[in-house]
C-alpha cells in the first residue's frame, strides 16, 4: 500500500512540474483582499531603504491589498524561509528582491507548484525556465556600467586623437589610468553587470588598469574597512569605480583619513552608482565626479503590473526603469533638494 501511494505521489509531482506557469490570477480571499508577500534583501543601503519605502507606501492604505514584507538581512537562506512561509500562508502573489542570482531554482519551483505567481524586482535570478516567474522589473545594470565607462573615456586621453607635434599630448595618451574597483555583494545582478561593464572596457583600453578589486558588500562600513587597509600600502589611484553610494561614502572617509584628495581638481576621480540625494549633493559640491542613477522608486510600476495581471492582461517579462547619469554640470541645488531618496 505504501508503494502504491509513493507511485501516486511521484506521478503527481511529475505532472505538476510538467505544467505551464499559471496565466490566470488566483482566486481572491473571502474579503476580496489580494495578499502579497514581499521578501526584501535587507536594509543595507540608502537605496534599499528608499526601495522598501516605495514598495510599502504603494500598497499601504489600499483596501484591495494586504502587503506583508519580510527583511532577509542580506541572507539568501532567510529569503528561502520567508518565501516558504508565504506559500504556507497561501498568499496570492510573491515578490522577491533576490540577494544573489544563483540558487533560486528549487524555491521558485516550489512556488510554481503552489500555483502562486512571482514577480522578481531590482535584481535577477539565474534559472533556465523563465516561466517560473511572472515578470522581472528593475534596472538595466549593464547600461549603468556602460554609462560610467563612456564618461570615463571622455575624461582620459586614451580615446582622443593626439597631436604628433605635441610631445605632451602623446605622453598623456600613453599614461596608465589606474582604477580601484569597489565591488558590491558578489553574485548580485548589480555587481555582476557593473563589474562586467568595467572589465570589458579595461580590456579594450590598453592604458586602463584595474589595480585591485575590493569587496565592499554594498555597505558603508565594509567599504571603509577595506579601503582603509588598502590605502595603508597603495595610494596610487586615478579612479575609484564604486558600485554603490554607501560604499563610496565609506571610501571617501578612508581617503580623507589617508590625506588623498578626490573629486574636482583632486587626485582621484570618483564614479558611484545609485545617485541618492546625499551622493548628488557631494557631486554638486565637486566631491564626486559622476553619479550613475539606479532608481529605487518603482513600487507604482510593480503595482501596475500586478493590476494588469489580475485583469488578465498580458504583461512584459522584463521591465527596465528609466535612469540617467549626473555630473556637477547637470545638477542644481533645487534638483538635489527635490530628490525623494
Amino acid at each position: 500500500m505504501k508503494r502504491f501511494f509513493s507511485i501516486l505521489l511521484t506521478i503527481s509531482l511529475v505532472l505538476g512540474l510538467a505544467g505551464c506557469y499559471r496565466t490566470q490570477p488566483t482566486e481572491p480571499t473571502e474579503d476580496d483582499t489580494f495578499v502579497i508577500g514581499f521578501s526584501q534583501v535587507g536594509s543595507e543601503s540608502d537605496w534599499r531603504i528608499a526601495n522598501t519605502k516605495s514598495m510599502t507606501e504603494t500598497f499601504d492604505g489600499d483596501p484591495d491589498y494586504e502587503f506583508i514584507m519580510e527583511n532577509a538581512r542580506q541572507k539568501q537562506e532567510n529569503q528561502f524561509a520567508s518565501v516558504r512561509r508565504f506559500i504556507l500562508d497561501g498568499v496570492d502573489l510573491i515578490i522577491i528582491a533576490p540577494t544573489v542570482e544563483d540558487g533560486w531554482l528549487t524555491v521558485l519551483t516550489e512556488i510554481h507548484d503552489a500555483n502562486i505567481p512571482v514577480i522578481i524586482i531590482d535584481r535577477s535570478v539565474a534559472v533556465w525556465d523563465e516561466n517560473l516567474y511572472l515578470a522581472n522589473i528593475g534596472s538595466d545594470f549593464m547600461s549603468q556600467g556602460q554609462l560610467a565607462v563612456q564618461w570615463l573615456e571622455k575624461q582620459t586621453f586614451g580615446e582622443t586623437e593626439t597631436d604628433e607635434t605635441d610631445p605632451a599630448s602623446t605622453d598623456s595618451a600613453e599614461t596608465t589610468v589606474k582604477i580601484l574597483h569597489l565591488q558590491g555583494t558578489i553574485g548580485a545582478t548589480a555587481q555582476i553587470k557593473r563589474t562586467q561593464a568595467l572589465e570589458e572596457a579595461v580590456e579594450s583600453h590598453e592604458n586602463w588598469e584595474i589595480t585591485s578589486q575590493l569587496y565592499g558588500d554594498f555597505t558603508e562600513a565594509k567599504a571603509y574597512e577595506v579601503m582603509t587597509e588598502y590605502l595603508k600600502e597603495n595610494t596610487d589611484i586615478d579612479v575609484l569605480y564604486s558600485e554603490n553610494d554607501n560604499m563610496t561614502f565609506g571610501a571617501m572617509r578612508a581617503l580623507d583619513e589617508a590625506g588623498i584628495t578626490y573629486g574636482k581638481d583632486g587626485q582621484v576621480k570618483i564614479i558611484t552608482f545609485d545617485a541618492t540625494k546625499e551622493a548628488l549633493q557631494y557631486c554638486l559640491d565637486g566631491k564626486i565626479d559622476l553619479c550613475v542613477e539606479c532608481n529605487p522608486m518603482f513600487g507604482p510600476q510593480v503595482k501596475e503590473l500586478i493590476e494588469k495581471y489580475r485583469n488578465g492582461e498580458t504583461i512584459p517579462k522584463h521591465v527596465h526603469v528609466d535612469e540617467s547619469a549626473y555630473t556637477a554640470d547637470d545638477l542644481t541645488q533645487e534638483f538635489v533638494d527635490a530628490r525623494p531618496y
